[in-house]
């Protein structure tokens, strides 16, 4: 199984905005940490937003920020919200044409295969994605961002 990029880029949009916490991360500047398209970005926040994973602030000065505390922001919250489906073979999909579904041990270990990546996916947040602060900070330029800000003496 592989995750899209969206939630991949998701989840590290989550982990900017937490330890640029509580301060407002802009679009722009985050599209620019990963090198990602700002259309690409609006996109994947949307769903984001809509769950209450982000929230958006309007204006001149305005931004985006965790929705609610990143210690209460699971993986799994956020890669159900940007995957379509887990159909893990064929026999995941409605409709699927095989002889034996409902009898095959193959549909049996995928589906507890699923439900181990789920727990394990559920038992991360983005608190722990982020729990290297300073490092992660400076990985993104945010340190120099916070520099530029700094009002002059």
């Amino acid at each position: 199984m592989r995750l899209t990029r969206q939630s991949n880029y998701a989840i590290r949009t989550l982990v900017y905005c937490a330890v640029n916490d509580p301060g407002l991360s802009r679009v722009a500047d985050i599209a620019k940490a990963y090198n990602i398209s700002e259309l690409f970005l609006f996109k994947l926040i949307k769903p984001l937003v809509e769950n209450g994973l982000l929230a958006t602030v309007r204006g001149r000065h305005g931004g985006i920020k965790l929705g609610k505390a990143a210690e209460d922001i699971t993986l799994l919250d956020t890669i159900r919200l940007t995957e379509e489906n887990f159909a893990l073979a064929e026999c995941f999909e409605d409709g699927a044409d095989c002889p034996l579904i409902g009898e095959c041990d193959l549909n049996s270990a995928l589906r507890e295969a699923l439900g181990a990546f789920f727990e394990v996916l559920a038992s991360y947040t983005i608190a722990d994605l982020a729990s290297k602060k300073r490092s992660i900070r400076e990985r993104l330029g945010l340190t120099a961002l916070e520099a530029v800000m700094e009002p002059a003496h």
